[in-house]
């Protein structure tokens, strides 16, 4: 009796001291695995690098009556407000005239966009080839081929279409688009280009101008002439078939627009020329071999006008900023139907006129109607999400967290064990000690 408990104090202190050094490094432990959890956790969060998604392709052909012109539009993958924030890359004119004119051998349409496409294939990242998308908008043009001869309207679209199915490009559609539709994406494509949708903030994001209002246009083409404006949802006196409705960035527009078939500028010339041009650059080009540009009063137009029709054949060289024959002789009639058009077709007067600006292009880029066709057509093409690139693959980081976690938690036990073990330690010998003093 007297033995044992000279040698249970030491016992005692031998568990005591061994439970003490694992408790120790059980802490350490368990204090590791949660500096190992918490630095891995923002290290994953605060390190993380966002990609944002590449830029987007799209190719129209705006095939117009007197010529097809190919133009290159690239946008962020993101967009903004559901309609990409698009810009022109390239432009390149295709040879030759309107694809109408191959009504009678449709098979020689796709032969002048050949050099073109060569071009646009060098301007599209060769990766990208596959998921941009091509389309091709023809107007008037063939709009009165299709009239007169709709068999050969389709076999010229035909024929285009399987030419562009060859290419790598998506080829999506080859269409004849309405007067109205036309007369829209120009709409479009002004505003746009004036920043009348969007504008950068303090912050450089992209939001809505504040009091900023559109602006009409008029598009005036080889074979048909276009207006389009902003009107009020109850404008009286207005067809409502002209009425469209248009969605661009989040907000919508209520339009007029009107197509003027057979009064674009090659057009009337002929019916002028039996009885004895070309898009936004129909008003524009005839302004500028009048050394015009910007704003101007209808009276200084009038005047050149006639200040130019009056001068001498060999003197035009001198006069205009650059001579071409076939447009040099097409300019004193083109500014009198503008006039004529423009006063007596939609009304305008010295108070209405200081609010019309001739222009051909804004910035880099062309004012056409199939920028603007671009912006719609990009409402239908699904915005791409900022790619995330985490310093951590998710499978290693779970299974760190895991690790670290199952650790924690085996520490966390173990320690909780020792605390317990000690405690019941304590009490059996204080139970001890007083069945000692009372024996």
């Amino acid at each position: 009796m007297f033995t044992v408990l000279t040698r249970q104090p030491c016992e005692q202190a031998g568990l005591k001291a061994l439970s003490r050094i694992s408790a120790i490094i059980t802490l350490v432990f368990l204090l590791l695995s949660i500096v190992v959890l918490v630095a891995v956790t923002l290290i994953q969060i605060h390190q993380k690098e966002v990609l944002l998604p590449g830029l987007k392709y799209g190719i129209v052909l705006d095939a117009g009556s007197s010529r097809t012109t190919v133009y290159v539009y690239q946008w962020p993958g993101e967009k903004e407000n559901n309609t990409g924030v698009v810009s022109q890359t390239f432009k390149c004119s295709v040879k030759g005239s309107g694809i109408s004119s191959y009504g009678e051998n449709p098979q020689d349409a796709p032969k002048a966009f050949e050099d073109c496409m060569q071009k646009v294939k060098g301007h599209i990242p060769a990766h990208l080839h596959g998921s941009t998308c091509i389309y091709l908008g023809a107007t008037a043009g063939m709009r009165l081929l299709r009239l007169q001869n709709e068999t050969a309207a389709n076999e010229v679209l035909a024929s285009i279409q399987n030419y562009f199915e060859s290419q790598p490009f998506d080829f999506r559609d080859a269409q004849i688009i309405s007067g109205q539709e036309e007369g829209i994406y120009g709409w479009i494509t002004a505003n746009y280009l004036m920043g009348n949708f969007l504008e950068k903030s303090l912050w450089h994001m992209w939001v809505h101008p504040n009091g900023k209002e559109t602006t009409g246009a008029l598009d005036l083409g080889g074979a048909s002439t276009q207006i389009s404006f902003v009107v009020e949802e109850k404008n009286v006196g207005l067809n409502t078939s002209d009425i469209v409705k248009v969605s661009l960035y989040g907000y919508e527009y209520t339009l007029y627009t009107h197509s003027f078939q057979c009064y674009g500028r090659n057009e009337a010339e002929k019916r002028f020329l039996a009885i004895l041009l070309q898009a936004f650059a129909g008003f524009y080009y005839t302004a500028s071999a009048f050394n015009l540009s910007g704003s101007f009063s209808l009276h200084t137009f009038n005047s050149s006008t006639w200040n130019f029709c009056s001068q001498n054949w060999g003197k035009l060289p001198l006069l205009l900023p650059r001579f071409d024959e076939e447009y040099a002789r097409s300019y004193c009639f083109s500014a009198h139907y503008i006039y004529h058009l423009l006063v007596n077709g939609y009304k305008f007067t010295e108070k209405t006129w200081p609010q019309i600006h001739f222009k051909k292009e804004v910035g880099n880029s062309s004012i056409a109607w199939s920028l603007g066709y671009m912006l719609s057509l990009t409402n239908q093409i699904p915005a791409e999400s900022p790619l995330i690139r985490l310093p951590i693959k998710p499978s290693a980081f779970m299974g760190t967290l895991a690790f670290f976690a199952v650790v924690a938690l085996l520490c966390l036990t173990y320690l909780v064990y020792l605390c317990v073990s000690s405690r019941n330690q304590r009490r059996s010998q204080h139970a001890l000690d007083n069945t000692v003093d009372s024996e």
